[in-house]
């Protein structure tokens, strides 16, 4: 199994040494770098063949659960696909389950939650969080970095608290955020309080990602663009810069969201040395409102990966052309890759980022 092998040729000390080299993490830092580094959210999921015939034997939970089959899962992806980073193989609402939420995974609604909870009562019901409740994410995590290259950077990651927060209030996934959004404005005491709990748990969690060898970490905001700036401003913005400040300053973090234009310069505020970028913004006005102080990642729409090579190298042209000439710009899709993607084109996307950039 690939999960087996072993890297250990050398001291901790020097395969760190390594992967600080490498060109994920030196652009997360804005360091010059060869070429630019390249990977891609949910980079070992349901496109892959080899994802579909291990998924087939197991529930997602099973495989997020057994750290040998999610180390396996992660490694399989970076070496056939020839990314500059692994990203460990999880799910960010499994942060939930160690409070008493109750969650599963459907075919058909994706993640569900039961007991939502709502107001002071369902909040004050909830486990106090152990991050070792954790400990197959943890698990996974040294069993990867063991077994990966060392000049290949290890990511963990976890979903934001607004995030987390929106799916245990409305159950689910939601349309509009009726729920979520209604204790927002109608109690804000209760909101802090949900915020502050989730604001500490994923600090413990990606703390302990940390300390169990991933190389940076990524936190995951997927449902933060249905809020506008005052509403971010107000609400969020306190907590996120809880988590930045407190997040292990040994590795880099990547702030990310989906929907986000309006929202770009109050998550620089709240902290990241690297922000995210989905696809509906152009990546060089982006880059120019942030601030070239911050490095950057994205953005290509993941729907292009349907097209062809030519558009494909088109496509990824454009966004090259438009963060050339400084440093600090890793390639990604603007969101995850798509069920369905032709794995062929995923290759060529990698192929191309790399010689592309090697010769700009």
């Amino acid at each position: 199994k690939r999960a087996e092998m072993d890297w250990g040729i050398a001291s901790d000390k020097k395969l760190k040494s390594i992967t600080r080299e490498s060109s994920f993490i030196k652009t997360c830092y804005k360091k010059t770098s060869p070429y630019k580094p390249v990977w891609i959210m949910r980079q070992a999921g349901r496109f892959s063949r080899h994802y579909r015939q291990i998924r087939s034997k197991y529930t997602f939970q099973q495989l997020c659960k057994t750290p040998e089959i999610a180390s396996e899962v992660t490694l399989m992806a970076v070496d056939q696909l020839g990314v500059d980073a692994a990203i460990i193989f999880s799910d960010i609402l499994l942060i939930l389950e160690p409070l008493g939420i109750k969650l599963t995974y459907s075919k058909t609604d994706g993640p569900r939650i039961s007991n939502m909870f709502r107001t002071n009562s369902s909040l004050e019901q909830l486990n106090d969080f152990d991050e070792n409740d954790l400990d197959y994410v943890y698990r996974a995590i040294q069993i990867t970095r063991k077994a990966l290259s060392p000049d290949i950077p290890l990511i963990g990651f976890a979903g934001a608290p607004f995030t987390l927060a929106s799916y245990a209030i409305e159950g689910g996934a939601s349309r509009n955020y009726e729920n979520t959004k209604g204790i927002m404005y109608r109690d804000t005491g209760l909101w802090n309080d949900i915020m502050n709990l989730l604001t500490q748990a994923t600090v413990k969690y990606l703390n302990q990602q940390i300390d169990s060898g991933a190389d940076a970490v990524q936190i995951f905001d997927s449902w933060i663009g249905c809020l506008s700036p005052y509403d971010y401003e107000k609400y969020i913005l306190p907590h996120m810069s809880v988590l930045f400040r407190n997040i292990n300053k040994t590795v880099p973090s990547i702030h990310f969201g989906t929907g986000t234009s309006t929202l770009l310069r109050l998550m620089k505020e709240a902290g990241g040395d690297v922000i995210g970028l989905d696809w509906r913004v152009n990546i060089k006005k982006a880059w120019k409102e942030i601030g070239y102080e911050t490095a950057i990642q994205g953005n290509l729409d993941p729907v292009v990966l349907f097209s062809t090579p030519s558009e494909i190298k088109k496509r990824v042209k454009e966004i090259l052309n438009q963060t050339s000439g400084r440093n600090g710009h890793i390639f990604n899709l603007g969101h995850g890759v798509l069920p369905g993607t032709p794995p062929d084109n995923v290759l060529y996307l990698i192929d191309a980022v790399h010689e592309y950039s090697l010769k700009n």
